[in-house]
């Protein structure tokens, strides 16, 4: 069986027992992870949320970084083991001063869950000139993972699960022009390519930690009802994409096609938890198993190989370097 899964070679189902309508909880049934330290980023709400208090509600430690203290506090109330931080993933410092805090406590680090993630916005861009959702929804991921890398080594068996979707499918990743300074705007377009990056970064990760017992996988977590990840896209853009009517009303057929958030964070909680991915990584999983290769046109269920191309993986890692200014040196 091929080590890696460069151009999708480990992409197939395993038959894991569960499927799109497994909740979290039936995923971490008789799970133990008593002594265990999860970070969560975007773990105050939506699906974020439901991970933190699963993961919590089976023995682990979960640290929540969040821009809103006070939202999280209040979200949190009530659950156990659960410690809250501050970090803006927009704010490339914020970023840094959470991860050493978190470094110099000594603590090993099991489980990093890469959730937050935005989407539908118009064109922002950080204080680099980085388009908001590629700074948020990928660059933020990859230099977070890189400052607590020695932590997640510390761990001996950890994994890192990087929230992706089904969007990816949208565009490719664009090398001469990531920041739309010669192109024209187009936010899924934006979103996107920021997924496409979560898969390669994923699938290098996985390649480049395995030996030091560190995995990493990226998830579809499915299109889910309540969840804040829609909050500026304008009615417009849903009327286009056939979700509602002229009115805002969702279609019937649309609802009933979404998931629950605790369907929604199923497929995370699988890749933090299984035993089914003990000795397998690098790998996109929908529905609470490795989806299958999608087919090359439409958007389907599955992954693109575009998105698993070993040579865009090695050139994203290099270029992700120079963006966030981080030498992510795995040894």
């Amino acid at each position: 069986m091929a080590q890696d899964n460069y151009q999708g070679a480990l992409q197939a189902p395993t038959g894991s027992g569960f499927n799109g309508t497994s909740t979290a909880n039936e995923v971490i049934n008789g799970i133990s992870l008593t002594g265990k330290i999860a970070i969560v980023t975007g773990g105050n709400s939506g699906i974020g949320l439901e991970t933190t208090r699963l993961l919590a509600g089976a023995g682990a430690t979960v640290i929540v970084p969040a821009r809103d203290n006070k939202k999280a506090l209040a979200n949190l109330n009530g659950i156990p083991n659960v410690e809250i931080e501050v970090m803006d993933l927009m704010d490339p410092e914020s970023i840094d001063t959470f991860a050493e805090k978190f470094i110099a406590s000594g603590r090993p680090l099991h489980l990093l869950i890469n959730n937050a993630g935005i989407m539908w916005v118009p064109l922002r861009r950080d204080s680099r000139g980085i388009e908001s959702q590629l700074a948020t929804n990928y660059l933020a991921q990859f230099q977070l993972t890189a400052r607590l890398w020695p932590a997640l080594k510390q761990a001996d068996g950890a994994r890192v699960v990087n929230v992706s979707s089904q969007g990816h499918q949208f565009a490719g990743f664009d090398f001469n022009d990531p920041n739309f300074h010669n192109r024209d705007y187009e936010t899924l377009q934006g979103y996107g390519q920021s997924k496409t990056a979560v898969n390669l970064f994923s699938l290098e990760l996985d390649d480049r930690a395995k030996d030091l017992n560190v995995r990493a996988y990226s998830v579809h977590p499915g299109s889910i009802a309540g969840t804040e990840l829609g909050r500026e896209a304008p009615l417009e853009l849903f009327q286009k994409m056939g979700f509602c009517d002229a009115q805002g009303n969702m279609f019937p057929e649309v609802l009933a096609s979404l998931k629950t958030i605790p369907q929604g964070a199923a497929t995370t909680v699988w890749c933090a938890t299984s035993p089914t991915l003990d000795k397998v990584g690098g790998v996109y999983c929908e529905d609470c198993d490795i989806a299958s290769i999608a087919p090359e046109d439409g958007i389907e269920n599955g992954v693109k190989v575009y998105s698993l191309d070993k040579t865009d993986a090695k050139r994203l890692w290099g270029l992700s370097e120079k963006m966030t200014k981080v030498d992510f040196n795995i040894g």
